[in-house]
């Protein structure tokens, strides 16, 4: 068999997420509620992972024209299995501490290039919130959030019926009962509306991209190799039935809350930090999955060919500037959700998005995919924080048979130095704040993003 015959092309995302520029690594934690099995995690790996996508025992390879591609090798298994060893008897702030240092340090270290790009790291220490936490490590050039969750899903269990697969929030937004008529005079003003935000978001994030930067504050440090210092990482949980009651209240979606919450939280933590940053350039990238699907597809779909469910790579940013805190806004906590379902659904109405996409396949045509690489990382650069979602299952979910208590993932590799991930499971939403370590202090974040939505609950149940 010839060279050309084992080899799968790599998309054009992929190939930017992997490059001299950037390079993305997902960290996904299973909090496990009791000792952890290792031999159940080797069958897992031979039964499962493995045969989910060919891109789990590829590599990636060079052809003879330069071009990145996936070449399928034999995997040997216990070179992508890690489980490292921690002094016995301690405590379990020890074990705590230990499990985040590793974490962080997990982050910073690139993989190897020479097998598959995941790895698998199981710490059987107990910690605050777990008996034992399964680590998992892929590269982002693999898929994104969605791929990967959907392929990690797939292999896990329902704890209560095996048989049975996991289900999720639904996602359908509320459909109008107005006629045909309505909806066509309703169209008419969000079209010409639609041009202007197109026009006003393709030429900020243009702007973004290459000469506006955010203004240095005390969530942005704005040096150079951000990306390549250690890390922090803490969680917060908060009910989802709560974030829905804010929702319903205001009559918006669960992601403006959500974003509201933590443009407010932030702005605070500025405030406490550094008085005069409450009134700094900040800007918040918003990770938008550009798939047209409410919920989470079979891995058999997403390989399906010209699936619009398809594996890989499928995202666009959204930036949305923090407002400015005053004292005026700082007595309607409101305002941010407001502002945050405005701003959010300005961008959607417009096709900034389609816009960059296309400005970035004419950059990687005629300067290629380094140079694309690098025009994004300076748009992640240029701004101050990133922010992902994912939606996780209703059901308790299970490891080989071994209940999950939680989960959450991270991110590692933007050149920020905040990032904030969230994911929901068993009706809590859990929020991991990801920051540059001995530059954002976390113990005072954190507080003010839980103040940040005591405050917005309550004024929203008063409302």
């Amino acid at each position: 068999m010839g060279e050309e015959e084992v080899l799968e092309p790599m998309s054009p995302t992929a190939q930017y997420l992997m490059s001299s520029a950037l390079s993305f690594t997902i960290l996904g934690v299973l909090e496990m509620e009791d000792d952890i099995d290792d031999s159940i995690t080797m069958s897992f790996l031979k039964d499962h992972f493995l045969s989910i996508n060919p891109r789990f025992s590829s590599i990636m390879v060079a052809d003879k024209k330069g071009v990145r591609k996936w070449k399928k090798v034999e995997v040997n298994l216990e070179d992508n299995i890690h489980s490292p060893t921690f002094p016995s008897g301690m405590s379990v702030d020890y074990y705590d501490e230990c499990f985040n240092d590793y974490l962080s340090k997990l982050a910073t270290e690139q993989l190897p290039q020479d097998r598959p790009l995941w790895e698998i790291h199981i710490l059987k220490y107990p910690t605050k919130n777990a008996a034992g936490n399964i680590i998992f490590k892929i590269h982002h050039s693999l898929g994104d959030g969605y791929s990967l969750m959907g392929a990690l899903l797939t292999c896990l269990q329902r704890v209560d019926d095996p048989s049975l697969p996991l289900t999720f929030p639904s996602l359908h937004s509320s459909t109008d009962s107005g006629t045909r008529c309505n909806s066509f005079l309703r169209r008419v003003p969000r079209i010409f509306t639609g041009i202007v935000h197109t026009a006003y978001g393709f030429g900020w994030s243009l702007l973004k991209s290459t000469s506006m930067k955010d203004d240095k504050s005390p969530i942005r440090s704005g040096v150079d190799g951000v990306e390549f210092r250690q890390f922090a990482t803490t969680t917060i949980a908060f009910s989802i039935d709560q974030l829905k009651q804010i929702k319903n209240k205001l009559n918006v979606t669960i992601n403006d809350v959500i974003t509201g919450m933590i443009m407010l939280g932030t702005r605070l933590y500025m405030q406490k930090i550094d008085e005069d940053s409450c009134k700094s350039n900040t800007t918040a990238l918003v990770l938008l999955n550009t798939r047209a699907i409410k919920g989470y597809k079979s891995i058999d779909e997403m390989i399906k060919p010209n699936s619009n469910t398809s594996w890989g790579n499928q995202f666009a940013f959204l930036q949305v500037p923090l407002p400015k805190l005053t004292q005026s806004k700082l007595l309607d906590p409101l305002y941010f959700v407001k502002k945050a379902h405005r701003l959010i659904k300005n961008q959607k109405n417009s096709a900034a998005v389609y816009l960059t996409g296309q400005f970035l396949n004419f950059i990687r045509k005629v300067k290629g995919h380094e140079a694309t690489a690098q025009h994004i990382r300076a748009t992640l650069k240029n701004t101050s924080m990133g922010i992902s979602n994912m939606v996780g299952p209703i059901e308790p979910m299970a490891f080989g048979h071994q209940p999950c208590k939680g989960l959450y993932f991270v991110v590692a590799g933007p050149p920020q130095s905040l990032c904030i991930t969230m994911i929901s499971y068993v009706g809590k939403l859990r929020i991991a704040l990801t920051s540059e370590k001995g530059f954002i202090d976390q113990n005072k974040l954190k507080p003010c993003i839980e103040y940040a939505f005591e405050v917005i609950y309550k004024a929203a149940l008063e409302a």
